[in-house]
């Protein structure tokens, strides 16, 4: 029986051949996030993993930590937020801190600067981070404390979700766009339709999608109670990578026989 992407990818990032819907693994992170609100939650346990060890977060430059949701500050609580994860940046040496005038919205930030990629499992303190599945990467959101454990293993636990395929075809009507599908569908299945689900996207509506439609559209996965929205790498996700990076990346693509929970 055929896999899906969501499958291969989690596959490719345990020590397991292949996994099923509903297996426990331990899953290698490409990459770990955390914003103003959730880093100092996750530095905090990351602290007392470490206490007594000369242990360091697992590599510096897989780490992105934004300060995004309160930035500019508004008070000395929001001040003090930026402080935490700024120190804990430069004491850990973290590559990719985004401090004010480079930081912006994390979402749009990470692809942007091509630190999410294809194929790669992203991991993050924010229930958005499901966003970059619009690149064909499998990434979701997880609590701050997980994140704080990611941060030193590198890895972290989850059970591999069963995958809804949602078949949209046909030309959206002028003003249409990637919001007002993902509306549609929540308004469908309800808030709760897609819990700890894959939420795979495809069809000729989303072959001619915009990037931005598309991220928008695995963006509000979680909305439905999603683990991951994902869509997989095409023409135009190679076009949204083209002058972005030469770092390599894998493609990974559903088998035509994969089996879903619902389509």
């Amino acid at each position: 029986m055929g896999r899906t992407i969501t499958q291969k990818i989690l596959a490719a990032h345990t020590d397991e051949k292949e996994v099923c819907p509903g297996d426990f693994i331990m899953v290698r992170a490409d990459k770990c996030l955390a914003n103003d609100i959730t880093a100092p939650i996750a530095i905090n346990e990351f602290r007392k993993i470490v206490k007594g060890t000369n242990r360091g977060v697992y590599d510096r430059d897989k780490i992105i930590l934004v300060l995004d949701h309160f930035t500019p500050n508004k008070d000395i609580k929001s001040a003090e937020q930026s402080k935490f994860v700024r120190e804990f940046a430069k004491q850990q040496e973290i590559s990719n801190f985004f401090d004010v005038g480079k930081m912006g919205i994390e979402h749009c930030l990470l692809p942007e600067q091509a630190l999410v990629l294809p194929g790669e499992v992203i991991l993050g303190a924010d229930s958005h981070t499901c966003t970059y599945g619009a690149i064909g990467a499998f990434s979701t959101g997880m609590g701050s404390t997980d994140i704080g454990v990611t941060m030193v293993l590198g890895e972290n636990w989850l059970k591999v979700p069963e995958s809804i395929k949602f078949e949209i075809n046909g030309p959206l009507n002028k003003w249409v766009s990637g919001k007002d599908l993902i509306l549609h569908i929540i308004g469908k299945i309800g808030v709760s339709g897609a819990i700890y689900k894959s939420m795979e996207f495809t069809g000729t509506t989303i072959d001619e999608l915009s990037m931005d439609g598309r991220f928008t559209m695995c963006n509000m996965a979680i909305e439905a109670g999603g683990m991951t929205g994902i869509i997989a790498f095409d023409k135009k996700t190679e076009a949204y990578f083209k002058d972005k990076t030469d770092k390599p990346y894998k493609i990974y693509t559903s088998d035509p026989d994969a089996e879903y929970y619902k389509t």
